[in-house]
């Protein structure tokens, strides 16, 4: 199986988890969330596991924020007249997961000049712009179709430059820690720091928003 096959296969398990437990909410949801957050500060702890406790402490603060950011969007977004949470928590997805895929498929397929050479080389500014414009896309649409507020479809296309910037982020704490992946179970994907390091900024903003009564 060719890398790109195993990683979409990969993709396609990981979103459809996602995707269920979304539906169920409540429990369901809770305990998958909270078992990320878990799996994700283990990983970062591997990292980062020489740099000090104020290390530590930054991962445990940055895996939580988003673990509660999204428990915030799925069982409050209603309540709050935000559509319903399910609808919510499907739009933060699609800002992630299009910008991921859009720009994946534009770097490879226009290149040119690099996003940041220093900190994660195969990123372009192609991919950049890609990712943008498919999030922008395919988030927008999806929050005309359900009648999500309208301030959402101008934030896909910021939300999108900061799960990139998520991931940059991310790339450089692997460059510093001299590692490839932050794990290595997930064929393709590596780690799940690897594969969730977009969701972070997304989540939080958008539960951030919510807090301060902006959607």
């Amino acid at each position: 199986m060719t890398e790109l096959a195993t990683r979409s296969a990969v993709g396609i398990v990981l979103i459809a988890i996602a995707l269920c437990s979304a539906v169920f909410g409540g429990t369901v949801f809770a305990v998958l969330v909270a078992l990320i957050a878990t799996v994700m500060y283990v990983e970062w702890s591997r990292m980062v596991g020489r740099w000090g406790w104020m290390w530590k402490a930054y991962g445990f603060v940055y895996c939580l924020l988003p673990a509660v950011s999204l428990l915030w969007i799925r069982e409050r977004a209603e309540l709050q007249g935000i559509g319903t949470g399910f609808d919510l928590l499907i739009w933060v997805f699609l800002v992630v997961w299009s910008t991921d895929i859009g720009a994946y498929f534009a770097g490879r397929a226009i290149g040119g000049p690099k996003l940041a050479p220093s900190i994660s080389p195969n990123k372009t500014i192609a991919g950049l712009v890609g990712g943008v414009a498919s999030a922008a896309l395919l988030a927008g649409a999806w929050a005309i179709y359900v009648d999500l507020p309208a301030v959402l479809l101008w934030l896909a296309p910021p939300l999108g430059i900061a799960a990139q910037f998520g991931d940059l982020f991310e790339s450089g704490l692997k460059r510093r820690a001299g590692v490839k992946d932050s794990g290595t179970w997930l064929p393709g994907h590596g780690g799940l720091l690897d594969r969730l390091d977009g969701l972070v900024p997304v989540a939080v903003f958008t539960a951030a928003m919510m807090v301060m009564d902006a959607l």
